[in-house]
């Protein structure tokens, strides 16, 4: 039996291809379907079955077009109310071809039609080979329970209690765990950065296993959740119609520097995909920088959200499709343009340029020092991230709510901005720049090369937000 895994970094996304004899079933696709083709292509497979375990909220799946490509059947739980042709799942169904068995459990928690998928190779028939567990099962975590508009999140960990100890934690202790999603992933909370486990081993290592009752399960999973990021509902109704085909979208055209500034003053978002260096080195004023080596697509949804009209700053045209088939990725498909010679060529136009100041740690540990009432210092990681500390006085304001917390800020005295490690500061020092603030400073390596360069840290909660 052929059996393959294919992990999506950017999106912490995995999904799976199963053939037997010349058949084929892709799980949980990715929006770009290609991959699969030639994969199956390779294989002497033809893909015949689409399998999705649930209405994935934090990208968009590539279902439709995979099924039209192919000729492939959609199957999905039955509650899922897809408006699109496909095959209704319930619990206990069956689909076999050539030596490979497929069973369907109906696993509600993380939504209400999630379902898993046990696998067993025929040729070893004692015992399933391994389960695709979708967003019910991680590595280390479980699904969060908090993206469904009828019901609670109460309600929904409490189903998900059920699922993991009346289905999976039944399946036995070395059958293998294969999740949609990986450390980085929105939809969980502690996700190991592992690709597969065992059943045996999430018993003892995943802490949202440790023996508990179903009251105390619910009140561990539903306490102090993160906040649900705004395009996942929209995601999920994107899966449930069947997102429009890439093939059928139209060449990205290059724009000019006088049609570029038109547009943004008439309110498109530029956004420059370059590396923080560059962006701070020289940008187009108001521009917001998301860059491409991070998890540029799943900030780009939660900053500008799906329906903005973006306009591309790259480094070449082979970045401009980058840029752009990412974005797909999430839903965000008005890419209307990029800047022709990108900066160079704002440049070469004598148009205005600005620039981001750059500092190291020690560098700003030195500033702090030297004016330590002046600057004021911001903390954009997660409340939960700050556990191992933080720099002395700063202020807690998560990237995702950045710009919604900005009222108790000096807008005339100097910003210095930190994250983890550099890549998250970098867009909030875009933000704020376009926000208005005109002395703002990004911290390069942030908490991580503080910590490294043994710098004083304080623990506890850092100073009060202001929504």
């Amino acid at each position: 039996m052929y059996f393959e895994q294919f992990y999506l970094t950017c999106l912490s996304h995995a999904s799976y291809m199963l053939g037997s004899e010349g058949v084929a079933a892709v799980v949980d696709p990715q929006r770009d379907v290609g991959i699969y083709i030639e994969e199956a292509r390779k294989n002497g497979l033809s893909i015949q079955y689409v399998i999705e375990t649930h209405l994935h909220a934090d990208f968009v799946s590539g279902h439709q077009e995979l099924a039209a490509l192919t000729g492939a059947k959609v199957y999905l739980g039955a509650k899922a109310g897809a408006k699109f042709s496909h095959v209704a799942i319930h619990d206990g169904d069956e689909l076999s071809f050539g030596l490979c068995k497929l069973r369907f459990l109906e696993t509600p928690g993380h939504t209400i039609e999630s379902i898993s998928v046990v696998v067993t190779d025929l040729e070893k028939p004692e015992q399933p080979m391994g389960v695709l567990t979708g967003d019910t099962l991680f590595i280390g975590d479980v699904g969060r329970p908090d993206l469904s508009g009828d019901m609670t999140p109460q309600q929904l960990a409490g189903m998900l209690y059920d699922s993991l100890h009346g289905k999976l934690l039944r399946l036995p202790d070395d059958v293998l765990v294969y999740p949609a999603h990986g450390a980085g992933s929105l939809c969980g909370r502690q996700m190991s950065a592992e690709r597969s486990s065992t059943i045996g081993k999430e018993k003892r290592s995943n802490y949202a296993l440790r023996p508990s009752t179903r009251e105390e399960f619910v009140k561990l999973l539903t306490a102090e959740l993160p906040e649900r990021p705004g395009y996942f509902a929209l995601d999920v109704e994107i899966n449930r119609s069947g997102a429009p085909a890439l093939q059928e979208q139209a060449p990205i055209p290059a724009v000019g520097t006088s049609e570029l500034l038109a547009k943004q003053e008439q309110g498109a978002i530029v956004l420059d995909t370059r590396p923080a260096r560059e962006f701070g080195a020289g940008h187009i004023p108001g521009s917001i920088q998301i860059g491409l080596a991070g998890q540029y697509a799943s900030w780009a949804a939660i900053v500008l959200g799906l329906d903005s009209e973006i306009l591309l700053v790259a480094e070449d045209e082979e970045k401009v499709e980058e840029s752009r088939l990412r974005l797909t990725r999430v839903g965000i498909e008005r890419v209307t343009g990029y800047l022709k010679d990108g900066m160079a060529g704002w440049i070469r136009d004598g148009l205005p340029v600005r620039q981001t100041s750059q500092v190291t740690a020690e560098q700003l540990h030195q500033l702090l020092g030297e004016d330590q009432n002046g600057i004021q210092v911001l903390d954009v990681r997660r409340p939960a991230e700050l556990q191992a500390g933080h720099v002395p006085g700063a202020r807690n304001k998560p990237l995702d709510k950045l710009v919604a917390q900005l009222s108790d800020l000096d807008r005339t005295r100097p910003v210095a901005v930190y994250c983890k490690g550099g890549y998250r500061s970098a867009i909030a020092a875009s933000l704020l720049e376009r926000a208005g603030f005109d002395q703002v400073i990004n911290v390069t390596g942030g908490f991580d090369a503080w910590s490294q360069c043994q710098l004083p840290v304080m623990t506890g909660e850092p100073a009060a937000t202001t929504v």
